[in-house]
């Protein structure tokens, strides 16, 4: 039998013009509660994981701002690039709506251009930080994807299975709420993974091959015409040589993920393999600490 459809309310604060006679509802939605909820459990379990490596919290949190936030414009603007070129050209402005969709692999790679500014700004090695954050980001992953799969905005295609929720329109697959499910257990395994300290961009490489691989299979569940879900016209994702962006992406994240990996585990006989990366020389002078050498850190297998 298909699971229950769920449709959470918003949690209204202020009725319309109760504020002023031109603002309108004031409220919470349950999507955006768990983003941020998401925000927060993968910055916090980041910042555990970077204080367990003897990373600084306040050099780690400002890298983690950078990233999120130019994750979130990426999220929203190769949203509209690649997943509808069709509003973009009737509306240029959709680019500046950032509330107005979001695409996961754009995150991805606004979260990468993040990391690559702060470091052009730092003048610093990334891949310590790049590495706690991806410790912590299966557990937000979870309650971001929870949040798709409560607002049930991924419809996927009909379907009779046990992991089918019972859209109105009938039975199909929600693609929100499989990759929630399929993320719970990689975020299990990597909290089980940080008992022991690994080479500097370990958690990095791992969750690409594990994540781009999980990815490209729920992308074949997509719908591949249009139809009226829940009273929504849906269209299908734009699709290159027959793959939704998506699954480009994700051919190109298991391959650098596999090159990560084999670098990583090359490195693993070198100091600077496994110790704190020097402070970044603004953060050394606000802290009131020379800033140690390269990999001068203690080697957490000590």
């Amino acid at each position: 039998m298909p699971l229950p459809y769920v449709d959470l309310p918003e949690l209204v604060l202020l009725p319309a013009g109760e504020l002023h006679p031109r603002v309108g509802v004031l409220s919470l939605k349950p999507f955006g509660i768990l983003v941020a909820a998401a925000v927060y459990v993968g910055a916090r379990a980041a910042l555990s994981y970077g204080a367990k490596r003897g990373l600084s919290s306040k050099v780690l949190g400002s890298f983690i701002f950078w990233v999120v936030l130019v994750g979130f414009v990426g999220g929203h603007v190769l949203d509209v690039v690649f997943y509808d070129p069709e509003r973009l050209r009737d509306d240029p402005l959709a680019l500046l709506r950032l509330w107005d969709g979001l695409s996961s692999f754009g995150g991805f790679t606004g979260a990468a251009i993040g990391a690559f500014l702060w470091r052009l700004r730092h003048k610093a090695p990334i891949l310590a930080y790049s590495d706690a954050v991806a410790s912590g980001l299966p557990l937000g992953w979870i309650f971001g994807r929870a949040g798709c799969a409560v607002v049930h905005d991924h419809p996927g295609l009909q379907s009779l299975s046990a992991l089918a929720v019972n859209f109105p329109d009938g039975p199909r697959f929600d693609l929100g709420l499989l990759e929630m499910l399929l993320t719970i257990p990689i975020a299990v395994g990597f909290l089980w993974l940080q008992r022991r300290a690994y080479p500097w961009g370990f958690f990095l490489a791992v969750l690409g091959l594990v994540y781009a691989p999980i990815r490209f299979a729920l992308d074949f569940l997509r719908i591949h015409e249009p139809e009226r879900v829940a009273g929504v016209l849906l269209t299908p994702d734009a699709r290159y040589a027959g793959l939704t962006p998506a699954q480009w992406a994700c051919l190109a994240l298991f391959g650098f993920s596999a090159w990560r990996l084999q670098r990583t585990l090359r490195s693993a006989g070198e100091p600077h393999a496994f110790g704190a990366p020097a402070l970044p020389a603004a953060f050394a002078t606000e802290l009131g600490s020379g800033a140690q050498p390269h990999g001068a850190g203690q080697d957490p297998r000590d």
